[in-house]
Parts: structure tokens; C-alpha cells; sequence
């Protein structure tokens, strides 16, 4: 279920920008419910927690796969209307399941930023059909930190290497280094959005992004959630995304196991039909 349809222009936009941002799609109810699930879950974080911008002043809190230890977030990702926002807006027909959830909170003057990236080259995944669901449960100007995207840059055909958030240079690889976006601003076109809470974001897997720290006086808590469609495989040769734990799946089979669950149709046969959801 999602709050309102997701129209077909809204559709065009994602496959020809590579972002498209939904307004009103999560009522206050989810709004108030993953405030202070995401205040809990920074106050008693899990066993991928990171601390990101070392070095810099204020907090950047990252956790991944948060719904498999917080009964909240799972909630979220199998009741909320995020899964069903990531099935019309891939058009999948098969199957969509989920990836993994990422937690992101720039506490209030984090000078963190998010570096210039594309999500998939990190990503034991291949297929097109990759989107990130990003949901702030706070206001999210371009001071607190709103995302910047390169619109069509997930139609460039290339993969770049990925950037540590943590300031580091471990992710060193074959991959091209990523250009100086900044300096080639003149060359390409970017979007913005200022987001309300109930509004998200989602961007495909290729599109490239990034974000400033949060120079306000109040948090920027937001979850990105990770879904894969029809074409989604897993290729884990290569891939620098730490796992929870081991999935139980081959390479090159698709991308649907327990770690990586089925969320539309459910798993009883049914799909996400709106009379089903509370």
C-alpha cells in the first residue's frame, strides 16, 4: 500500500533521471513510529555501526541491516508502504525483495559529508531493476543535509570505485576513479530536493549523489532502504558491502533468500494489496 498511486510520469522520471522524489507517501503514524525507532537504535546500535566523517566535527551514526535486530524496522520495510513505492516505480512483475536497510543520522552540526557516489559498484548485485527507497523522518533542507543526484548519470554506462564514508581509502580497486564532479559542474545537470517527513526519494542504484552535513540545530534522521526487482542477481565477486552474516544463495542465482527477503507479492502468494495493510 502507499498513500497515494504513484502516477506514470513519476514512473518516466526515475528510468530517465535516475531519481524521482514522491511527496506524501507515509503518514504520521510511520512518521512518529521510526523517530524513535531511530532514536533507540542510535542509542543501542547494532553490530555494523559506524561512526562516519571521522575526523570531523559533530556525529554522522551509519548502521546496516537494522531490520533483521529491531522489530520497528522490520516493520517498516514488510508493512510500510516502501516496498510497495519500490514495486510501481521499477515496474516489477515478478518479485521485488529487499537488499538491506541503511540508517543515516547527521545529528545537528555534523560537518560529515556524504561523498560523490553510486550504490551499486559497493553492491554484491547485478540487474537494473536497483533502487534505494531514501525516507527522512525529519525535515530535510539542503543545510541539514538533503541529497544532491547527477540526473542520468546512472545511464552513463560506467561504474566508478567506490568512496569510504568513513574517510578512509579501503575500497582501492579496479574500478575508474570517480571524476571531479564539482569541477565539471558546467557539464552536467543536478537536482535537489527539500523534503518534509511523509516525502522520500528514490534513486536508482547507478544514479550518482551525494550530500552536505547538517549545519541546522536539529537531527537529520532518514533510512535508506535497498530493493531489487525482476532482473536482481547475486554476484558477490568483487563486492566491498559488509553482510550481517553469510547469505545461502549462489552466485549468479537470484537475488531472494533469507537474508534478502521477498517483500512483494508476499510470500503466501498475495501481493501488497491496500485492504491487507493496517
Amino acid at each position: 500500500m502507499t498513500t497515494r498511486a504513484i502516477s506514470a510520469d513519476e514512473q518516466r522520471t526515475f528510468w530517465n533521471d535516475g531519481v524521482v522524489c514522491l511527496r506524501d507517501m507515509f503518514d504520521a503514524e510511520w512518521i512518529s513510529r521510526m523517530q524513535t525507532a531511530v532514536d533507540e537504535a542510535v542509542a543501542d546500535p547494532g553490530p555494523m555501526a559506524l561512526q562516519l566523517g571521522q575526523g570531523l566535527e559533530g556525529t554522522f551514526h551509519g548502521d546496516s541491516f537494522v531490520w533483521t535486530w529491531h522489530d520497528d524496522f522490520r516493520a517498516f520495510i514488510f508493512e510500510s508502504p516502501a516496498a510497495s513505492i519500490a514495486q510501481q516505480v521499477l515496474g516489477a512483475q515478478e518479485r521485488v525483495t529487499l537488499f538491506f536497510d541503511t540508517l543515516l543520522v547527521k545529528q545537528p552540526g555534523s560537518q560529515a559529508p556524504t561523498p560523490w557516489h553510486h550504490d551499486q559498484p559497493y553492491w554484491p548485485v547485478e540487474g537494473d531493476q536497483v533502487c534505494t527507497v531514501w525516507t527522512p523522518f525529519d525535515p530535510a533542507p539542503v543545510d541539514a543535509g538533503a541529497v544532491e543526484y547527477l540526473v542520468g548519470s546512472h545511464r552513463w554506462g560506467r561504474r566508478f570505485q567506490p568512496k569510504s564514508f568513513t574517510g578512509d581509502d579501503r575500497y582501492g580497486n579496479s574500478l575508474d576513479p570517480l571524476p571531479d564532479i564539482e569541477a565539471e559542474r558546467d557539464q552536467h545537470e543536478f537536482v535537489t530536493f527539500e523534503l518534509e517527513p511523509g516525502d522520500c526519494i528514490v534513486h536508482h542504484g547507478l544514479t550518482l549523489h551525494h550530500a552536505p552535513g547538517n549545519s541546522t540545530s536539529r537531527p537529520r534522521r532518514a533510512l535508506a532502504s535497498r530493493f531489487c526487482g525482476d532482473d536482481v542477481t547475486y554476484e558477490p565477486e568483487g563486492s566491498f558491502q559488509p553482510l550481517i552474516r553469510e547469505p545461502d544463495l549462489a552466485p549468479g542465482a537470484p537475488l531472494e533468500c533469507e537474508l534478502f527477503p521477498r517483500v512483494w507479492p508476499r510470500t503466501d502468494g498475495s501481493p501488497l494489496e491496500e485492504d491487507d495493510l493496517p
